[in-house]
């Protein structure tokens, strides 16, 4: 079984920055792609960027240039450094992993820019 446990939300205003973390326990973390996902308000939740066991990432284009996923594997721990934030990032953001063919989320973080 995998827990994660997502941190570093909050309000901020447009422009500023602000760092995510999720927290693995009880997994090989390693091994696993971890990827953050967000939820606005009234939509879908979509991926926002993703981070291979090996290091490669992948970003959806409305992020690209603001924001770096990277991982820690020693303390089982990825981050989403977000810069220049915008109105329309805010969001509850999630981070999800699969392990064993098995998807786990977190319990969501929200972040909130205000314009």
């Amino acid at each position: 079984q995998v827990q994660l446990v997502e941190s570093g939300g909050g309000l901020v205003q447009a422009g500023g920055s602000l760092r995510l973390s999720c927290a693995a326990g009880g997994s090989a973390f390693s091994f696993n792609p971890v990827a953050w996902y967000r939820q606005a308000p009234g939509k879908q939740r979509r991926l926002v960027a993703h981070i291979s066991s090996g290091g490669g990432t992948i970003y959806v284009e409305s992020v690209k240039g603001r924001f770096t996923i990277s991982r820690d594997n020693a303390k089982n721990t990825v981050y989403l450094q977000m810069n220049n934030l915008k109105a329309e990032d805010t969001a509850v953001y999630y981070c999800n992993t699969i392990e064993n063919r098995s998807n786990y989320w977190g319990q969501g973080t929200q972040v909130t820019v205000s314009s």
